[in-house]
Order: C-alpha cells, then sequence, then structure tokens
C-alpha cells in the first residue's frame, strides 16, 4: 500500500522581489521528489499574479488553516517569525531559505533550497528546537498573536516621552526602566531587536530569557539574564497615557497602566537543519568576526 505523498507548506513575502528561477527550483525539486506543496495565498497570488509563474499547487492556504508535515519559509527572518506564527502550535518544523540578507533562522542559501528539499525526502535532517514565549494582558486579551520566538517588547509610541516600565520577576520587584521601551527576548531572539540595543548573544539551547532596555535614561541600567520558567510584569506609565506591545514586530496600542505578563509558552518551534549545518560557523559567518577591516580610505 502506497503512502501518502510529504506535504510542503509554503510561505514568502509577497512584497520583496524575488528571483522567479529561484521559487521554480524549489517547486520543482518538491515536485520531482514525489512530494506535494501548498502555497500561502497572498503569496500564491504575488507567484502567479506579479511573477507570472506557471504552478500547480496541490492546493492554497489562508490564516491558520495550514496542515503540512513541513513548512517552507521563502525570505528573510522577517518572514520566517511570520510563518512560526502560524504553524508553530501546530509542531509543523520549518526550513529556512534566506532570500533576505542576515538569515539567522532562514540559514539555507538559495542554491541549496534544492538539495536541502531532497535531504528532507531521504530523512537527511535534524530538528533544532526553540523556546518560544507567550504575553498576556490583565484587561482582556491581545489582538494581536501573543506567541513570539523572538522577543516580546513594550514601546513608546512615535514622538513620545520616554516611558517608565514598572518590572517584577516571579513578582518580585525589579526596577523602573525609565526608557524608550523594554525587550524581553529568546535565546533565538538574542541576535534580533535585543543585539542592537547592547543585548548578548545567547546560545539558543540555553533555557533563559533575556531583559534588553531600549534607550534608557540612566547608565547603570544593563541587559540581565534570567531562568526562562519565571513571569514577567511589566506596567507602563506614559506621558501619552498608551504604549505599544510589540510581539515578534506585530505591534497593538495599548493604555497606560495595563500590565503586561510575558511567561514561556508550552510549545516550541521546530527547525529544520540540514547536517552540515553548524551554530558557531552560522554565527560566525553572519556576525562577519575574523574578517579584514576595510579601510576607511579609498584607493586612488
Amino acid at each position: 500500500m502506497a503512502s501518502n505523498p510529504i506535504r510542503f507548506a509554503i510561505f514568502g513575502n509577497e512584497y520583496s522581489p524575488l528571483r522567479a528561477g529561484t521559487v521554480t527550483d524549489i517547486l520543482c525539486a518538491i515536485g520531482d521528489n514525489g512530494a506535494e506543496y501548498f502555497i500561502d495565498r497572498p503569496y500564491y497570488e504575488y507567484l502567479t499574479t506579479t511573477l507570472h509563474l506557471d504552478i500547480q499547487p496541490a492546493g492554497v492556504f489562508s490564516g491558520t488553516d495550514v496542515e503540512a508535515d513541513f513548512a517552507v519559509s521563502l525570505g528573510g527572518d522577517g518572514t520566517f517569525l511570520r510563518a512560526a506564527s502560524r504553524v508553530g502550535r501546530k509542531n509543523i518544523p520549518i526550513l529556512g531559505v534566506n532570500m533576505g540578507h542576515l538569515g539567522f533562522l532562514a540559514d539555507v542559501a538559495p542554491e541549496e533550497a534544492s538539495a536541502a528539499i531532497a535531504d528532507i525526502m531521504m530523512k537527511k535532517y535534524r530538528f533544532v528546537e526553540r523556546s518560544v514565549i507567550e504575553a498576556s494582558v490583565d484587561d482582556g486579551h491581545l489582538a494581536v498573536n501573543p506567541f513570539a520566538l523572538n522577543e516580546v517588547a513594550v514601546l513608546k509610541r512615535d514622538n513620545a516621552s520616554m516611558i517608565s516600565i514598572r518590572t517584577t520577576i516571579n513578582g518580585e520587584y525589579l526596577t523602573t526602566y525609565k526608557a524608550d521601551g523594554l525587550i524581553v527576548s529568546t535565546p533565538t531572539g538574542s541576535t534580533a531587536y535585543s543585539l542592537s540595543n547592547g543585548g548578548p548573544i545567547i546560545v539558543p539551547s540555553t533555557d533563559v530569557l533575556c531583559l534588553t532596555p531600549v534607550a534608557p535614561h540612566s547608565l547603570n541600567i544593563r541587559p540581565i539574564v534570567v531562568n526562562d520558567n519565571v513571569t514577567v510584569e511589566m506596567s507602563v506609565e506614559s506621558r501619552s497615557h498608551n504604549f505599544l506591545i510589540a510581539v515578534d514586530g506585530r505591534s497593538e496600542k495599548l493604555r497606560e497602566g495595563t500590565t503586561v505578563t510575558i511567561r514561556r509558552a508550552p510549545f516550541n518551534i521546530h527547525i529544520v537543519k540540514r547536517l552540515s549545518k553548524q551554530y558557531y560557523k552560522n554565527l560566525r559567518e553572519k556576525m562577519m568576526w575574523g574578517k579584514a577591516p576595510q579601510s576607511l580610505s579609498s584607493d586612488k
């Protein structure tokens, strides 16, 4: 009795120009290996209407109505995060093909994508689990998806004055941050928004969270790393009487006095890695460690 074909759910960035040949190669690699692919509706419309690709998916899906054995993210880390927000709770593992720039999450180069698909079909891959955090508020539910693979941040709005963020860990008072915001990041998110604000790089296998202030008023305020089994609560005061919460970039306005609670989510994100991929090698290349510094003056 023949087994059911492996199903791939395809996510992509319809706002970023891509090489049509790369997308075609990936979809052909899936079909040539006897698998099926389903495409996120906005991306399908982009591929067929804008890129004019003649593709025949097994189906088109919308929202979280995704049923697949693997997800494939075609884009940068932002595309990967959007895919993770939609398939993470279903434990669908994600392969990230980097069509963007830095690509800590989407670390498969376009020219490697077809080989990566073949590896999956031959079961030559490994899973890496990444922790997820969940945000909640005391006055109701969030309109945005509350789960974050990278970070949850509370931030001032636009050009408003800095905000005051009273923060507790497991009910014990930590401090009141006077800053433009506060980032609570997972180890995965340590190389994202947190890093750009002076946070440390944290190895993904560690069970910790990092609290990184955004433009703090005091130079004595520094990032702090805590166990990820804690509950972080933040209560915000603002001269504009409101502030923003950003969950992996998905933002929502909240009113002053709202308490935001962060805790580890009850599930992890599963990422597909090729057997040849090594974390420290990827980190070294992305951070350009060991590269010769560029000359400040041009040769004449």
